[in-house]
């Protein structure tokens, strides 16, 4: 019996937690749809999220093309393949770890920030002061962090993008003596616009994920300083799993 109930409870749990997520997305969507923006709130939070990330956004990025690089650079070059290193770290790059590793980079950043603030606000009760004075929570915290990521990303991708295949490039002479050009016409060859297309398309899905779910945690935020933190690890965490998850199903879809 008690099995059963704490099956029932943490179901219970999750159709809350889903229902109110779901809800909070159709309202701030709503607010988008209608054009209830506050631009100069999203170009602020358009820099504190996105472009202040892009120091650790591209250090990751260029590191991860360089290890790529490395592992395939000397095996490839060994076995006659040392034409296809550039295209191996391009593919693998502008498909699936640079969207999602700059998501994650962000998440674990911008959403750590959103659910903390939002947080702090909702246990002060300056959540409750906005609706008190008539303000929606939504339109005032949601729509400018989201709106602020959702063009934020997508930039903050490209330049990683470039990095990882750029910094994959120096390893490929540094180690193996691929030229260049060789390593460039293997990008050329291997990726095209629609490759790169499709990966943004998924990065406007991570910045969703990222903002609502650190926005729902802040916002359902109790019991203090210890709460605050305790949303901001959550949301932390969950967003990442979902990015991990979002970015397989969109992988199956677009690329199969």
């Amino acid at each position: 019996m008690n099995a059963l109930e704490s099956v029932g409870r943490a179901t219970l749990r999750f159709l809350e937690y889903a229902g109110g997520l779901a809800a909070l997305a159709a309202d701030t969507a709503g607010y988008i749809v209608r054009l209830r923006v506050r631009v100069v709130e999203m170009i602020n939070q358009a820099y504190l999220l996105g472009t202040q990330s892009n120091v650790i956004v591209l250090l990751t990025s260029l590191f991860t093309g360089m290890v790529i690089s490395l592992e395939s650079a000397v095996q490839a070059v060994q076995y006659g393949f040392g034409n296809v290193v550039g295209g191996a770290v391009a593919y693998g790059t502008v498909r699936e770890l640079g969207p999602m590793l700059t998501a994650v980079v962000v998440a674990g950043r911008a959403g750590a920030a959103i659910a903390a603030e939002i947080g702090s606000m909702t246990v002060t009760e300056q959540v409750e002061a906005l609706e008190a004075l008539g303000l929606s929570p939504t339109r005032m915290l949601v729509v400018p962090r989201l709106l602020g990521l959702l063009l934020t990303l997508p930039v903050l991708t490209v330049f990683a993008d470039i990095v990882s295949v750029g910094g994959g490039m120096w390893v490929a002479q540094a180690v193996a003596n691929i030229s260049p050009q060789d390593y460039l016409t293997s990008v050329r060859q291997t990726i095209n616009m629609t490759d790169v297309a499709k990966g943004l398309l998924k990065t406007l899905i991570f910045a969703a994920i990222i903002v609502l779910i650190g926005s729902y945690q802040g916002l359902t935020t109790r019991g203090g300083a210890a709460g605050v933190g305790k949303s901001t690890t959550g949301s932390v965490v969950l967003a990442i799993i979902l990015i991990f998850i979002a970015n397989f199903t969109m992988s199956f879809l677009l690329f199969r």
